[in-house]
């Protein structure tokens, strides 16, 4: 099933897996983004349900929000210190269980202050799951193809924006919010047997690396600006994305149901910009 070519010692050993086993393991690498996108968007068009259920103003139930986006800024950083020289089949599959464990967290969560933490728990693995998988799937697919394969695992994120935001949101509004992230914790559980069955055992053949070698690309320039860039362009959209709901029923004058069409026409703007610019970039990324 897999060829190994041989390597200087310390280089990186590039494994060649059968096409099928390869599509299979990006295929459960996209499971995993597809979960994780919408456990990210769906709380933003709950968010009028959720400050209802729990007594809150819509404000304050934006810092459930929050909360998630702070356990991605803390979990990303950290969790890719901590676990350079481990296996990133393991890694992927850890990730994925507390990022499952985090939603069932918000599902049973009693008041708006352990709502919080669950949602803090589930945005940690976010970061790193996204940055792990990435390479998993570029080792996997080929130097010819790594841009390509990148953009095949970031579209379970946007094909997310389209199918399970929607699907989630319709559910919250039908049978309550905690619905909404039940069905993640349904995605979570099949992607984690996704990943057990169709990710190749040979990725630690992949070269680790160590803590401070991660750190250290923080020491270059060009990682800050992209760093900005991302700041900027992902914090104005989710600055618009957040209050959506409350934009078209009470600024718009729409009706509840609409949402979910909304959320959708927007995920669709997101999945053929990924995919358009996964093939663009195997061109040429500074174009």
């Amino acid at each position: 099933m897999t060829a190994t070519l041989n390597r200087p010692a310390g280089s990186l050993s590039v494994v060649a897996p059968d096409p099928v086993v390869r599509r299979l393991a990006v295929v459960a690498l996209a499971l995993g983004g597809f979960g994780i996108g919408t456990t990210e968007f769906v709380s933003m068009g709950l968010l009028p349900d959720i400050a209802t259920g729990l007594r809150v103003s819509e404000p304050v139930a934006g810092h459930v929000i929050s909360a998630y986006a702070l356990g991605v800024v803390v979990g990303a950083p950290l969790i890719a210190s901590l676990t350079a020289r481990m296996p990133r089949r393991t890694l992927l599959l850890a990730l994925m269980a507390v990022f499952t464990l985090g939603n069932l967290a918000s599902v049973f969560a009693p008041s708006y202050g352990t709502l919080i933490a669950a949602r803090f728990l589930a945005g940690l693995p976010h970061g790193a799951y996204f940055g792990v998988a990435a390479l998993v799937a570029a080792h996997l697919m080929g130097p010819q193809n790594r841009a390509k394969a990148v953009a095949h695992v970031m579209s379970g994120l946007t094909i997310a924006t389209v199918l399970g935001v929607p699907t989630a949101s319709w559910l919250g509004q039908a049978l309550g919010w905690r619905a909404a992230f039940g069905l993640v914790v349904a995605i979570g559980v099949v992607t984690l047997t996704a990943l057990w069955c169709w990710l190749p055992r040979q990725l630690h053949t992949m070269r680790s690396t160590s803590p401070l070698t991660e750190l250290g690309a923080l020491r270059r320039v060009q990682v800050w600006l992209a760093l900005l860039v991302g700041m900027i362009g992902f914090g104005g959209m989710f600055a618009v994305y957040t209050y959506i709901a409350t934009t078209m029923t009470d600024v718009a004058g729409l009706s509840r149901a609409l949402v979910p069409f909304a959320l959708m026409v927007f995920g669709l703007g997101m999945v053929v910009g990924n995919l358009v610019g996964g093939r663009l970039a195997d061109g040429s990324v500074i174009r």
